[in-house]
């Protein structure tokens, strides 16, 4: 059992939460059986997994790290105390894995591109990519300064959506060359049409700016007109993940209404 905080594993798993760390390791962190079990049937082996004797006894993690030793993913029980240090959560789960960075393909050309503008809420930004990985998106751009894809909130928001939609985070010239050619929709509350009016057939892209200020100025330029949600009075705004869903599946709608390929 690894008792001790200068085992080189849990080292390396304490210093992954650490973007830097993690952008050189090209590695991050997976929490809980659920996901990692996601993440294995996707395909995805583990670098190792740190493990409580707790876990052992649960019904649902005990088959997933026996499956785990038997493809040769090394599986190390640690204390309780360890798997705390370790640990994201407030509650740990009992059970973490070391993964690589995914490989996802990306399109060389985009026909729906969704470009995340400034969000900094890590629990927004995963619920974001879990909706585009179940709507469709083709690819998703993040901007300077939106919160770090492999955060570790952001992780178990998306839950595995890493592993299904390709994501990058470019630069602002990076992404106005991506964004070529397409209609790029900046959605606002203050927008210029209902998002039920526009033709989301056509190739796109969607910006979603943050929940505190918005989109920047910069993604505001790239925009060719602005979308909204029609509310009732009194409501400002709605969250960035909440906005994101019922654009993301009105878009869906329509291309698959008119047998656009998603």
């Amino acid at each position: 059992m690894i008792s001790s905080l200068h085992n080189d594993k849990v080292k390396l798993v304490r210093a992954l939460v650490r973007r830097r760390t993690r952008r050189r390791e090209r590695r991050f962190i997976v929490e809980g059986v659920r996901l990692i079990a996601e993440i294995v049937r996707f395909g995805i082996q583990p670098d190792f997994v740190l493990h409580t004797e707790k876990a052992m006894r649960n019904l649902d993690a005990l088959p997933l790290l026996n499956r785990l030793s038997q493809q040769g993913v090394p599986c190390h029980l640690v204390s309780d105390e360890i798997m705390d240090a370790c640990a994201d959560t407030v509650t740990p789960p009992g059970l973490l894995s070391v993964v690589p960075f995914p490989d996802v393909s990306v399109p060389p050309r985009s026909t729906w591109t969704l470009v995340i503008d400034n969000v900094r809420t890590p629990g927004n930004l995963g619920t974001i990519l879990r909706t585009a990985a179940a709507a469709g998106v083709d690819l998703v751009l993040l901007s300077p300064g939106t919160v770090d894809l492999y955060n570790p909130k952001v992780v178990r928001g998306g839950a595995g959506a890493h592993f299904l939609v390709p994501v990058l985070s470019p630069t602002w010239q990076e992404i106005g060359g991506r964004l070529q050619g397409v209609d790029v929709w900046l959605t606002s509350a203050q927008g210029d049409l209902p998002y039920t009016v526009v033709n989301w057939a056509r190739p796109l892209a969607l910006i979603i700016g943050g929940e505190a200020r918005g989109a920047s100025q910069t993604a505001i330029a790239l925009a060719k007109g602005s979308v909204t949600i029609p509310m009732e009075r009194g409501v400002e705004s709605l969250n960035a993940a909440v906005a994101a869903g019922v654009l993301l599946f009105e878009i869906a709608r329509q291309r698959r209404a008119t047998g656009r390929v998603l």
